[in-house]
């Protein structure tokens, strides 16, 4: 399979399932299981292992169709917000692949039935009827601007007329609900709440978007872990917040980092409403440089009182964390960001 050559596929996959993503229904799924669509990392594939239904595969597969049409699969985003870019993977399936693939997103409140999606829903295409090779990741940028640039909820992945996809990625930037937010302690840098990571020294093994997930990491592949450095310096994340807020609590966890956790972290802050991130005076520490232990969460509370919008983790020299919360609260011009930010319906 070809390799990511699109930016947008450094977003966060809002479509994941560990991420809260669901596929809520399908037209057919005789082959195999629709929910296999948005399962984390790539497919994988045993040759010469047959069910009672035939050859069996790691993504979801319709029977053959003997009538005109189209089958489709409805999922619902786990993080809400603006997708800029979609992933049609059709790994392992070469005679049995789908000719065309479409993708159409709505926006809907609340908790709609999939009977409630499909008959009142405001569908937008976000990927027009394009071709399919077998066993090959397709990569689908979704325009900038204009109708497709807002905040969904759902996407419908159509294949015509019938076939196998192994997964479907919706890449792209969270957009939350300030009501879920208003008035609570939060975690300001949690990619359910907007968070984003803007910045990192490396991402050898696995992407820093990670730290700030939702859940606890399963393992060292749901962490973050730099190579080995063999220089005099160290590794650091960027984070911007979810809106400018007081943080009054870090949880730095290396959970499954046994012989490659950091010895040490840092963590520092800016608030961009006061000074600009790339000014090196505008930064001022949360956490002075504090020893870390393998395997451990680490929770420490926090003095500083001044608002911030961004947070940098040093650590040292390399290594990795399974997951960093930064707890808080927003100040009445984070808060209104995010309402505006929401009311836009804009990353």
């Amino acid at each position: 399979m070809s390799e990511p050559v699109n930016p947008f596929t450094r977003l966060p996959d809002l479509a994941l399932r560990t991420y809260g993503g669901a596929v809520i229904a399908a037209s057919d799924e005789s082959f195999a299981e629709r929910e296999n669509l948005i399962k984390p990392g790539p497919a994988g594939f045993t040759p010469h292992t047959f069910g009672a239904k035939g050859q069996v595969y790691d993504g979801w597969e319709t029977r053959r169709r003997r009538e005109p049409g189209h089958d489709w699969a409805l999922v619902r985003l786990g993080l809400p917000g603006v997708i800029r870019g979609v992933v049609i993977d059709t790994a392992h399936f070469t005679g049995n692949h789908p000719q065309y693939a479409s993708v159409e997103a709505c926006a809907a409140e609340g908790y709609p039935s999939a009977a409630e999606l499909l008959d009142r829903a405001d569908w937008t295409t976000i990927v027009p009827k394009s071709p399919l090779r077998g066993d090959t990741r397709h990569e689908f940028a979704v325009a900038a601007d204009g109708e497709t640039a807002r905040r969904f909820t759902h996407v419908r992945l159509t294949i015509h007329p019938d076939g196998g996809v192994a997964r479907l990625r919706v890449h792209g930037e969270v957009v939350p609900d300030p009501a879920l937010l208003t008035g609570l302690t939060i975690d300001l840098a949690a990619l359910e709440n907007g968070g984003a990571v803007i910045g990192c020294s490396d991402m050898f093994y696995s992407s820093p978007v990670n730290l700030i997930a939702p859940g606890l990491a399963r393992n060292q592949s749901e962490g973050w872990e730099t190579r080995r450095r063999r220089d005099d310096g160290n590794d650091w994340v960027t984070l911007r917040l979810a809106g400018q807020g007081r943080i009054r609590l870090a949880e730095l966890d290396t959970t499954n980092l046994i012989y490659n956790a950091p010895s040490h972290a840092r963590l520092t802050a800016a608030d961009a409403r006061t000074a600009p991130p790339d000014d090196p005076s505008a930064w001022f520490e949360l956490l002075p440089r504090t020893r870390l232990q393998p395997d451990t969460r680490h929770r420490f509370r926090l003095g500083a009182d001044r608002p911030a919008t961004h947070v940098r983790l040093d650590i040292y020299p390399d290594g990795g964390l399974a997951r960093l919360r930064l707890y808080g609260e927003l100040t009445p011009a984070g808060l209104a960001g995010l309402t505006a930010r929401f009311a836009a319906g804009t990353a």
